[in-house]
């Protein structure tokens, strides 16, 4: 898991750039600012026609070529349903070095060589965070994901990831201790706490009984969900099957009652679209504990990239370590486990 980044990608820069968007026919005018994005390498580039596009470069081994398109593809049902997405462009080839896929309307090209680079533009579609305690807000928001859970639900995805938090747990707890990077003298209590929070997970998604997956979002933190006007996003990264709740629980936070008040103001601009499953309520605090086993996983995973010390100079710390085990803790009794 903790290899080196592959050929040409940490150094990947504006000219390679500029070079493969001109290889579908998109040719800059000079002006051309990498945008923030720890897991894939994004650029904003004004063309010669005076329009703004923004490139996305898939890290290489992440996706691949059936699971990106799979992403465009749900992309294009939301857009095609008028849900506020901003779907990739489809691509016009204008030279042989790149493979573009599909083949009818490609909206992926794939940069060959020793490492393929893929990579994806969409037009630039600019917003702000949402201001979620701002009266309405929450509504519409909930309003936004239910459309796009109504289009999710027709069918699901063949190639992505299907959550199964339990294993999903499992796994990110088993990657963190086989990489040792917990620390010696925080590992004893670490490890005895991440096991608690992973049985307690399972043991709450089997209380839940059978919950219908769908096509998500995956990652809809306020951070993702950009407004203008009301609620859109650009990116579907994340895409995966899973259960509703999962693009609902991180956009509430706060005490008990606090949330509660919250997720209801989502459902109540949700349920317009879509029903939601009371029986998905006691998840959110399961799913919030799985998200934070995986996302020390995720840091684990990536810490080979020079970006990632640089941006969380506080991971693999005591300090880290001993927080982590604290927190796990306190979601254990907020779990039952």
């Amino acid at each position: 898991m903790n290899a080196p980044l592959p050929a040409g990608y940490a150094g990947f820069g504006p000219q390679q750039v500029l070079d493969a968007l001109a290889t579908a026919g998109l040719h800059g005018d000079g002006r051309i600012l990498q945008l923030n994005s720890y897991e894939n390498r994004v650029w904003q580039l004004f063309l010669e026609d005076g329009q703004a596009v923004v490139a996305k470069f898939y890290r290489p081994g992440r996706w691949s070529d059936a699971q990106i398109l799979e992403e465009h593809a749900f992309s294009l049902d939301l857009a095609a349903e008028e849900v506020a997405v901003v779907p990739p462009l489809v691509l016009s080839p204008a030279a042989d070095t790149v493979r573009w896929l599909p083949a009818a309307a490609p909206t992926l090209g794939v940069l060959e060589g020793e490492t393929p680079h893929r990579f994806t533009v969409a037009r630039r579609c600019a917003g702000r965070e949402p201001e979620l305690e701002q009266p309405g807000v929450l509504r519409r928001i909930g309003a936004f994901i239910g459309r796009l859970h109504a289009v999710g639900a027709r069918q699901g995805f063949s190639h992505r990831m299907t959550m199964s938090p339990g294993e999903d747990a499992a796994a990110a707890r088993h990657q963190l201790l086989a990489l040792e990077l917990v620390t010696d003298g925080e590992r004893p209590a670490w490890a005895d706490a991440s096991a608690r929070a992973a049985d307690a997970i399972a043991e709450a998604f089997r209380r839940a009984g059978p919950v219908q997956t769908l096509r998500l979002h995956g990652d809809c933190h306020p951070g993702n969900v950009l407004w203008r006007d009301g609620p859109h996003v650009v990116d579907l990264d994340d895409a995966c099957n899973g259960p509703a709740v999962q693009d609902l629980w991180m956009l509430v936070s706060g005490d008990a009652t606090t949330m509660r008040r919250q997720f209801d103001e989502l459902l109540a601009g949700y349920e317009d679209f879509r029903e939601f499953d009371d029986a998905e309520r006691p998840l959110i605090e399961p799913l919030r504990t799985l998200r934070m086993l995986r996302h020390a996983a995720w840091l684990s995973a990536r810490w080979h990239d020079p970006s990632f010390p640089l941006n969380f100079p506080f991971f693999g710390t005591p300090a880290y370590w001993s927080q982590q085990t604290a927190q796990l803790r306190e979601q254990c009794t907020l779990m039952g486990g």
